[in-house]
């Protein structure tokens, strides 16, 4: 699988042309599948804001609105009760999932319980398309800075299909705790390297590959 994993999704030129060459075709020409699921779980997120994200309306964070050839919701919390071989096939046929931000726990924990977890490794060609806890998710843990809803098992680890963590909206003028220095405390305590980055960054992954795209700040943090 192929991973950008964004902190406030595709902001500028660098990410956008990024995203093409993953993707190895025009956007045109692709199907995506978006994922709304870990807004539900934030308690700053209204179902306002989940709307917004499904129709393309969130300006600030481009994602659905980008002109896909075609755009359907893949609703996680809602997979647990239709036929696998449904919903498998959906995510088969799709060239990119496109994943909003929200809580990254809820989000995990609602990919493994959908058996959307288990299934993304062997989908090799999709491209994972990550919008804060969209990405976030992608990582070991998201540190108890991140911690919101709490999983069934308590704790704050994630799915680990990388082996770094992240650190988004480094910066952001609306969340003054977003600081380097923050940072870098929350890094002293994850154990695994972390990327604190603005959301004019992003990363991308192919094949354990990893590669930071930028038109802002971002530093790399080790524990």
């Amino acid at each position: 699988m192929k991973f950008l994993l964004t902190s406030a999704g595709i902001k500028n030129a660098s990410i956008h042309n990024t995203l093409l060459d993953l993707l190895g075709k025009p956007i045109a020409a692709c199907n995506a599948l978006c994922i709304p699921t870990a807004s539900y779980g934030h308690r700053m997120v209204s179902p306002v804001m989940a709307w917004q994200f499904i129709s393309g309306q969130e300006t600030e964070t481009p994602m659905v609105e980008l002109g896909w050839n075609s755009v359907g919701i893949l609703e996680l919390t809602a997979l647990p009760s239709i036929e696998k071989e449904r919903w498998v096939s959906w995510v088969q046929e799709a060239d990119v999932l496109l994943v909003n931000g929200g809580d990254p726990l809820y989000l995990a924990y609602w990919m493994r319980q959908s058996g959307l977890a288990d299934l993304l490794p062997s989908l090799r060609e999709l491209v994972w398309v990550g919008l804060s806890a969209g990405s976030m998710v992608m990582a070991p843990r998201i540190g108890q800075e991140f911690v919101g809803w709490t999983p069934p098992t308590g704790g704050d680890e994630t799915l680990g299909l990388v082996d770094f963590a992240i650190f988004p909206h480094l910066g952001h003028e609306m969340l003054p705790d977003n600081t380097l220095a923050n940072a870098e405390k929350w890094a002293a305590g994850i154990q695994v390297p972390g990327y604190a980055m603005d959301d004019e960054t992003a990363i991308k992954v192919v094949d354990g590959t990893v590669e930071v795209i930028s038109e802002g700040q971002w530093k790399l943090l080790t524990p």
